[in-house]
């Protein structure tokens, strides 16, 4: 395997890139900075080992949240980058087997994930040194979760890219897959526990193809708001053997694609209802609600052209696309309102509160930059900005179309998911003030993530580049606050805090439902003038940066 040309060439690829240095300065920078957040300033020396510990929790989750976000990128893209290029057929059709092909791209994306680790090792020493955690019962393990995970998640990445035709499509996939696997399958235990049954059984089954749980298990942090997470021991050999089992799996349904099928892919396009024949329209007609076959009527006088043309070429952008979209979003929100009806008397509605939140929060935060991210990058990648540019709409047009295409895909989802809140002001009418001003969070949320996306696309030429910008931005925002909120008491005081999580509306919107640990931070109205400055900010740096990019070079 040591003399699998691949795996050189990856390598070397690897070392020969800039980005990935600045991205190991960065992942070097921030675990230190993550050890300092916690490290003790008196000069005083814990005994029990409590400060040590809670040192490690931080590096831990921080550590744990770079590499899930990093750790599919190189995979994600590495094969359907050779497609594009025309290099896949000329290593398909090499000396090199199959096997030896995966395992060279699988070589080289762990590689990249090992030089993360390789670099947080001086936190973690730190962490050590300060006593209180062991290097068999604390560090040992929490390497070995990083490792398996990241394992997990690059022969994900590997097989999303022969599935997919470019590499934003397969950022989008892949990170959709890393969130299932992290998170939302610890979703149906958190509904399900203290409740006897074949469906509890299976949900903590289910629970241990994250690697969360063992997280939490090895730094001991058991009242950070995992309820649910880890109900019983043994947790971290269940993972690493899920997850052993996952990536066998994964890679073996990539090896069963990766030959010349890949390259030689039919898809027929079908027969527009128009021209079929008057019983097949006729049958078709009542049998759709949205016909996908049937020819578009020409653009409105009143429509702007871009917006329509977005909706029209992007994937999953045609109408019948996104009736099944929020139709699915709805059956979800739903779903919800049953499990706020059931239990709101167990629980209570704020907890059920909370779930909605998070939930409806991570959809905008995981969908919207999958969509946006692309908005202006995507057409320079491409070529179509020039054909923009040469046509007679102003920048202002060229900007509302593209803003717009995203705005009322994005306006669909939240009136989808809606129904959840409803209930919550049937049972529990007091909460409609509290309900009102979370949506005004949640909206709020969608126009900055909207904005600094389409913000970040207009200074790339890659899409690629544009979608990881976008997700690191949010990552730092979001969960960089929720570390700080961690460390709240020690060694930060409670004005530090309210001030770091005023930039979150995560934050703003469990402290308005009155999540506990979040209740006593005053972060509304800072919160919405901050987020509405600087999307406000962003709409200018974006319309300066458009109408530089449509003025002749």
């Amino acid at each position: 395997m040591l003399s699998n040309p691949i795996i050189h060439k990856e390598f070397i690829g690897l070392m020969r890139s800039v980005r990935f240095h600045g991205m190991l300065a960065a992942v070097a920078f921030v675990t230190i900075v993550l050890v300092m957040i916690r490290w003790p300033s008196d000069g005083l020396i814990d005994r029990s080992g409590d400060r040590a510990r809670e040192v490690f929790a931080i590096f831990a989750f921080g550590l744990a949240a770079l590499v899930t976000l990093l750790s599919p990128v190189t995979p994600a893209t590495s094969i359907v980058v050779e497609k594009r290029k025309g290099t896949l057929a000329l290593l398909l059709n090499s000396n090199l087997s199959p096997v030896s092909i995966y395992l060279g791209k699988l070589a080289g994306s762990l590689s990249a994930i090992l030089f993360l680790l390789l670099v947080s090792t001086p936190a973690v020493t730190a962490c050590y040194a300060m006593g209180g955690i062991s290097f068999t019962s604390h560090v040992l393990p929490f390497y070995l979760v990083l490792t398996a995970a990241s394992l997990q998640y690059a022969t994900l990445g590997l097989l999303v890219s022969t599935l997919t035709a470019s590499t934003d499509s397969a950022l989008r996939v892949t990170f959709g897959g890393v969130l299932g696997l992290s998170v939302l399958v610890l979703a149906p235990n958190y509904f399900l526990q203290g409740i006897e049954g074949p469906l509890s059984g299976l949900a903590v089954q289910l629970q241990a193809l994250s690697p969360m749980p063992s997280i939490i298990e090895i730094v001991g942090t058991g009242s950070i708001g995992n309820q649910g997470l880890v109900t019983e021991s043994g947790v971290i050999l269940k993972f690493l053997i899920a997850a052993a089992l996952t990536s066998v799996v994964l890679a073996a349904a990539t090896l069963r694609r990766l030959n010349w099928r890949l390259l030689d892919q039919s898809r027929s396009q079908g027969v527009i209802t128009d021209d079929q024949t008057l019983g097949v329209r006729t049958a078709r007609r009542l049998f759709f609600l949205v016909d996908p076959q049937r020819r578009k009527a020409g653009i409105g006088f009143f429509l702007n052209p871009v917006m329509v043309k977005e909706f029209r070429c992007r994937q999953f952008g045609r109408f019948h696309w996104l009736m099944r979209l929020v139709a699915g979003c709805a059956v979800v929100s739903l779903g919800l309102a049953c499990v706020t009806t059931m239990g709101s008397e167990e629980w209570g509605v704020e907890t059920i509160g909370t779930i909605i939140v998070i939930l409806q929060m991570a959809l905008i935060l995981l969908f919207t930059p999958g969509i946006s991210a692309g908005l202006i990058s995507t057409e320079r990648e491409s070529g179509g900005w020039d054909l923009l540019r040469t046509t007679p709409l102003s920048t202002g047009s060229i900007l509302r179309g593209k803003l717009m295409s995203v705005f009322w895909t994005l306006l669909l989802i939240l009136c989808a998911t809606l129904p959840g809140y409803w209930v919550m002001i049937w049972i529990k009418p007091v909460l409609e003030d509290q309900i009102r001003q979370v949506v005004v969070c949640l909206v709020l949320t969608s126009v900055f993530t909207i904005l600094l996306s389409a913000t970040v696309s207009s200074f790339f030429t890659r899409t690629a580049a544009a979608t990881v910008t976008t997700y690191s931005i949010l990552l730092a925002m979001y969960a960089g606050t929720i570390l700080i909120w961690l460390g709240r008491d020690a060694p930060f005081g409670y004005s530090t805090v309210n001030s770091a999580l005023t930039i979150n509306t995560l934050a703003a919107a469990l402290s308005i439902i009155e999540t506990p640990g979040f209740s006593e931070y005053g972060l509304i109205p800072a919160n919405w003038w901050f987020t509405g400055v600087v999307s406000g900010i962003f709409l200018c740096i974006l319309t300066a940066q458009t109408w530089r990019l449509t003025r002749p070079t």
